[in-house]
């Protein structure tokens, strides 16, 4: 008997191998995630721990042996007790909801931030690091427009600089998490999803898909370099000094699946090839998803910007955001309240109309 604690220290010392790195981020985003978190539990523990503690105080209070007690077995309201059992409850859920609400909005992945810490705040001129993330099978794709290079497999970023993801995926949807750095979210085929954040400590972080998509889900991981600024632009030459290039045709060759693949460079990357991957179009003959769906509006008599293949991206964004936000009423899609009625069709509807039940 005295033997059975000893045979638990195994499987604590795992456990105390483990890196909480959701409780100890190094990302600013991150960390005010842990603290909703944290605030979350401690809130509801105001409410948990007195209700665990006073059923075992009821229950040895009021046990069948003990006969000092009084025993009333009418009893069955108390207008104190009935206050303090929903009022606490009410005030734990307007504090939860307030802290919510306000979290929400604070850490929306889509808004830009607005601080590096806690005590630092972004400045006005200070400009964001554009990285467009793929999500192939099964590996990641990272592209750096503004140094015209991109990795497979490795992510760097420099340390206390405004970071935004545009996010997509080829095939099936994933999801895209740094724990240090922020919350996961998601890379969906023909959809752009975006995440913001700054990384605070140098280091080497974990990445990996956190939604599985498939046979290589589990090696699909990559790492997340923290460095300073001169450690950046040298690791943005390293990269820029390899020969091979991403074009539609490495870019078809690499979202081929394949499994634990080692991370890679590329030293130049091709015009437009984010574009045409968030629109399922990279393959020569395939048509663009804006391009359809500005087709789809010129059928029905509505004009809009040609969708190229060789736009600008901030030609090519413009274009994509009205293909997507503006409804679609072409190619058989018109809603039936604007179809024009023939005199066949209302003297139909009318005696449709007057049909019995």
């Amino acid at each position: 008997m005295k033997l059975k604690p000893l045979m638990a220290l195994p499987a604590l010392s795992i456990l105390g191998a483990c890196n909480a790195v959701v409780l100890h981020p190094s990302g600013d985003v991150a960390v005010q995630q842990r603290d909703l978190l944290v605030i979350s539990v401690i809130l509801m523990l105001l409410i948990v721990l007195p209700v665990i503690v006073l059923t075992l105080v009821v229950a040895f209070r009021y046990r069948e042996k003990n006969t000092e007690r009084t025993y009333e077995p009418e009893w069955d309201h108390s207008t104190k007790l009935e206050l303090v059992v929903w009022s606490a409850p009410l005030l734990i859920i307007i504090c939860l909801g307030a802290i919510t609400w306000q979290g929400t909005h604070t850490l929306d992945p889509y808004r830009p931030i607005s601080r590096l810490d806690a005590m630092r705040k972004v400045e006005p001129t200070a400009k964001p690091l554009t990285v467009e993330v793929v999500a192939l099978d099964w590996k990641w794709l990272f592209i750096y427009p503004e140094y015209g290079i991109a990795t497979v497999n490795q992510l760097a970023a420099p340390v206390d600089r405004p970071i935004q993801f545009k996010i997509t995926a080829s095939s099936v949807m994933n999801s895209f998490y740094i724990p240090a750095l922020a919350g996961q979210i998601y890379a969906m085929p023909g959809m752009e999803t975006k995440l913001n954040g700054v990384i605070n400590k140098p280091g080497v972080y974990d990445g990996f898909s956190a939604n599985y998509s498939g046979a290589g889900f589990s090696g699909m991981r990559f790492k997340f370099l923290g460095l300073n600024n001169q450690q950046f632009d040298q690791w943005v030459s390293m990269v820029k000094s390899k020969s091979a290039t991403l074009d539609a045709t490495s870019y078809v060759e690499l979202a081929k699946p394949s499994e634990n693949l080692p991370a890679m460079g590329f030293g130049s990357v091709q015009n437009g090839l984010y574009y045409r991957a968030l629109n399922l179009c990279v393959e020569p003959g395939q048509p663009c998803i804006a391009n359809q769906m500005a087709k789809d509006r010129m059928t029905a008599g509505e004009t809009m910007p040609h969708a190229g293949m060789h736009q600008t991206d901030q030609q090519a964004a413009k274009t994509n955001a009205l293909a997507i936000h503006r409804p679609i009423t072409g190619a058989g899609l018109i809603p039936p309240y604007m179809k024009p009625k023939s005199a066949d069709a209302d003297a139909k509807s009318d005696r449709r109309d007057r049909m019995p039940l």
